[in-house]
């Protein structure tokens, strides 16, 4: 069943901006051991085409990541982090300067540096403020939205936390108390995603998606990431390289229940899929009245 869009604004350093139609951000990886290697950039050529790309072909946000964080994964400690985003930053506030930013970082230190010293407009975190304690305080000082994934323990021992009494019942429950400290902290803006992929089974992942329209009650935008991920390429006998068509399906699965924003590394086929879907919403709704 198609589920109503709900419509959100976000205040980007002043800048209020409304998501009055679900959002495509695209992935920027610059590390060399992310899971799928056409989101990486390495050099300043490879990164402006790469930000030029997306935004040619419809990305509302760009999503610039530079420690991976799939399993098994070197992780790089904070100065190391903050190199590659001190140098991905300048670059892409020097090629797009009115673009929207947002830095996937896990470290507090981290993401004051991007939003204080280096342009990023919103904090993306996976860990949901569990790795780094100073996170919440931190998003509150800089007064950025914050995108609150939902994952248990690290990357390296996630996928042995994935007991559930009923995976979107605690997830759901888990995502309101952060939601709710983070607001008494005074974080207006609070993006939650329920985290594809980060402590959950291939069947607990399809049991979320099942019910993604549930977690509308959290009042806040609904981000969904579950671009070429093992729930896709798995159960479909392909790769991640191979995972285009079936992360299309999941996309639009996930817009026709309501979802805000899409985190995809292929900008051009997530604008397709929210403008179809768009047609089909404002269909239904014609169909209604």
């Amino acid at each position: 069943m198609l589920q109503p869009f709900h419509t959100y604004s976000l205040n980007l350093h002043g800048r209020l901006v409304t998501i009055d139609r679900p959002w495509v951000m695209g992935i920027i990886n610059v590390t060399p051991d992310s899971f799928y290697s056409g989101s990486r950039v390495n050099d300043e050529r490879s990164l402006v085409e790469r930000v030029r790309q997306m935004l040619d072909e419809g990305a509302d946000v760009l999503d610039v990541g530079a420690c991976s964080t799939r399993p098994g994964s070197e992780q790089v400690d904070a100065r190391q982090e903050m190199e590659r985003l001190q140098w991905a930053l300048g670059v892409m506030r020097r090629e797009a300067p009115d673009a929207i930013i947002s830095v996937d970082t896990y470290r507090a230190d981290v993401a004051r540096r991007c939003v204080e010293e280096w342009g990023a407009d919103i904090v993306n975190d996976i860990s949901g403020g569990t790795i780094d304690k100073a996170m919440f305080a931190t998003v509150a000082e800089l007064q950025v939205p914050y995108v609150l994934m939902h994952m248990r323990g690290t990357p390296e021992t996630m996928a042995s936390l994935t007991h559930y009494d009923n995976v979107a019942a605690d997830v759901l429950e888990w995502m309101a108390r952060r939601i709710d400290e983070l607001r008494q902290l005074g974080v207006a803006d609070v993006i939650a995603d329920p985290g594809f992929g980060f402590a959950k089974t291939q069947e607990q992942n399809y049991e979320l998606l099942a019910r993604l329209e549930a977690f509308h009650a959290l009042n806040a935008p609904l981000l969904v990431g579950v671009s070429r991920k093992r729930m896709i390429y798995t159960p479909l006998g392909c790769t991640a390289d191979e995972a285009l068509n079936g992360t299309t399906v999941i996309n639009t699965i996930a817009l026709q229940q309501g979802a805000h924003i899409l985190r995809v590394h292929d900008v051009k086929a997530a604008v397709e899929a929210v403008r179809l879907t768009t047609l089909l919403r404002q269909g239904t709704d014609k169909t209604i009245q």
